[in-house]
């Protein structure tokens, strides 16, 4: 079984994607034998915005597109812009479209205060209805207050649901994979 972890921040300082690390320890940490753990930080993977006709057959695209379709599930991580999902994560989702169908996705975010919490409701909505993704109920929503000086996640509450997360995930998808 694969699991794909995204971290979908480009910021070199990204809580998101300390988010995303986090939740590959907790992962890699269950010791399960027959999963194997992958992780993409789009920042090592340059793409075009959505919408030319030569897009989707940029080879950084065809690339993830492939490694999105091998996973049985995935988690997104990505940082709260103006109480949505980072343009970048969304844009991954446009790009790769079809390879997300009939996954187990599971959330993890961080944003700069406690009121945007449903933030990535219309990123769990869209992958359930455009590509009939199984959303995990159990998120992580994160704030800068969960973190230390070094930019590591902090807060022992919000590590036990980065590792309830994990397990989730694993579980979920080895339930729910056809």
């Amino acid at each position: 079984m694969k699991i794909l972890i995204i971290s979908t921040s480009l910021a070199p300082d990204s809580h998101s994607r300390a988010c995303a690390l986090a939740l590959r320890a907790s992962a890699l940490k269950l010791e399960e034998r027959d999963v194997e753990i992958d992780l993409v930080d789009l920042r090592d993977h340059p793409l075009p915005l959505c919408g030319g006709d030569a897009c989707w057959a940029d080879p950084a695209v065809v690339a993830l597109q492939a490694r999105i379709q091998a996973a049985d599930g995935l988690a997104l991580a990505s940082p709260v812009y103006n109480y949505d999902a980072s343009a970048a994560a969304k844009n991954l989702i446009e790009l790769t479209g079809e390879a997300w169908s009939d996954k187990i996705v599971g959330l993890i975010c961080a944003a700069g205060g406690r009121s945007s919490y449903m933030s990535l409701m219309g990123l769990a909505n869209s992958l359930m209805l455009d590509f009939r993704c199984v959303i995990i109920p159990r998120f992580v929503y994160v704030t800068a207050d969960h973190f230390d000086e070094a930019g590591a996640l902090a807060d022992d509450d919000i590590l036990q649901r980065v590792d309830a997360l994990a397990r989730a995930l694993i579980q979920m998808t080895r339930a729910l994979r056809p």
